[in-house]
């Protein structure tokens, strides 16, 4: 028989290795049961589907008298990208998309930067939106809050990899990378967009093993530039009458306080199990402005009631509890990704059903997965892409061949 020269087996018996590696040999090493993809988390995609396609459902019941069905059309579209993007990003290398985090935030930068210049669309006093071709829009704010959860991951995931504590020096420079987008946003001004984007750069920062005398005084800063933007100039008057409504809706009784007050009265006229779908009569009488973006929320609990709004609730919760288990189970860097969108639903979900039952002021937070608009809809479920890939990464030990 003849040998390898490099080495002293026979090549036969080579070869024979390397074909045996091709087959159920191969999956032990690798320890997974064939490419990681299929290995997707099921529920955390039942789950967001199923929340997306009752926000469209929504959205139609909201619009239906004013455009028909084309907002709703609209929807359905941006929730096919979403998908499709949530597809392309399970199927990527974590190795990859973390290496690709600095340019991906820097792209996300410029796109912020794009809207406060004359490129930007003004709605209701924010600057915030880019107008594309056929009527859509784009709102690049949505997209920086993937990129921010991505960026801080690979910024602090060396050092949290080894369990240790970050340095002064990574965490200025983390709060600088945060910090940039912050004060772009805060530019249009977009204040709850803001909120959530500092939100998610406490916890991830934190997280991470940042010192908690650091992560305080960055709060105490926080509250005092959200003081400071109340008292100041820097929101634009619609912005300030909207959280002056919340204190007192009478201050303005025909504007954001008629807003409110509409939309309480949906809600509580809902009952235990609603009016019926299409049959709200705030709903479908048009007595709420932008019900389908803001007060989606509204719709479902007018319309199915304690027990549908409930249930809409239940679904945000289950994705939010999905990603910190997604969390729990991650490597250093999946564990930041994770813990940030987690952060970001939970925060952002909070807000919009707060603002919608009045115990929150009025920011202009969608609902995710819910709300009408693209660029919500597709960046969450980039997001959750990301989730599902870092899920299917990091499946439990239970679930793995054992090693040859």
């Amino acid at each position: 028989m003849s040998r390898d020269p490099l080495g002293d087996r026979p090549v036969l018996a080579r070869a024979t290795d390397r074909v045996a590696r091709t087959g159920p040999a191969l999956r032990a090493a690798r320890g997974t049961h064939g490419p990681a993809w299929l290995r997707i988390d099921v529920g955390l995609l039942v789950g967001a589907l199923g929340l997306s396609l009752l926000g469209c459902v929504l959205v139609w019941s909201a619009t239906r008298a004013s455009s028909g069905g084309s907002a709703a059309l609209k929807q359905l579209m941006a929730l096919a990208v979403g998908v499709g993007c949530a597809a392309l990003v399970t199927r990527l290398d974590v190795r990859a998309a973390r290496a690709a985090a600095p340019v991906v935030h820097v792209l996300a930068v410029l796109g912020l930067v794009a809207v406060v210049s004359p490129l930007g669309s003004t709605v209701n006093g924010s600057r915030s939106w880019i107008r594309l071709p056929g009527g859509f829009s784009l709102q690049p704010s949505e997209l920086m809050k993937v990129a921010l959860a991505i960026g801080l991951a690979m910024l602090l995931a060396e050092r949290a990899e080894r369990d240790l504590r970050q340095s002064p020096r990574d965490v200025v420079l983390a709060w600088v990378v945060a910090g940039i987008p912050v004060l772009l946003v805060l530019a249009q001004p977009d204040l709850g967009s803001a909120l959530v984007l500092v939100t998610m750069s406490v916890v991830i920062i934190a997280a991470a093993g940042a010192p908690v005398l650091w992560t305080a005084a960055v709060v105490v800063a926080g509250a005092a530039a959200v003081a400071a933007a109340f008292l100041t100039p820097v929101l634009s008057g619609y912005q300030r009458n909207r959280l002056r409504a919340f204190l007192d809706p009478s201050l303005d009784p025909q504007g954001i306080g008629y807003q409110t007050r509409q939309v309480r009265i949906a809600i509580g006229s809902g009952g235990p199990t609603g009016q019926g779908l299409f049959e709200g009569h705030q709903t479908q009488g048009g007595f709420i402005p932008f019900q389908e973006t803001d007060f989606v929320f509204s719709v479902a609990g007018e319309e199915l009631g304690f027990l549908g709004a409930a249930g809409l609730v239940v679904l945000i919760g289950f994705i939010v509890v999905r990603c910190l288990v997604v969390a729990r189970r991650a490597d250093a860097f999946g564990r930041l990704v994770a813990t940030g969108v987690a952060v970001w639903f939970g925060v952002q979900a909070f807000e919009n059903i707060g603002m919608n039952l009045g115990l929150m002021p009025v920011t202009g937070l969608p609902l995710p997965f819910v709300s009408s608009g693209g660029s919500s809809l597709i960046a969450s479920w980039i997001a959750l892409g990301l989730v599902g890939n870092l899920a299917a990464r990091s499946a439990p030990r239970s679930r793995r061949l054992p090693a040859r």
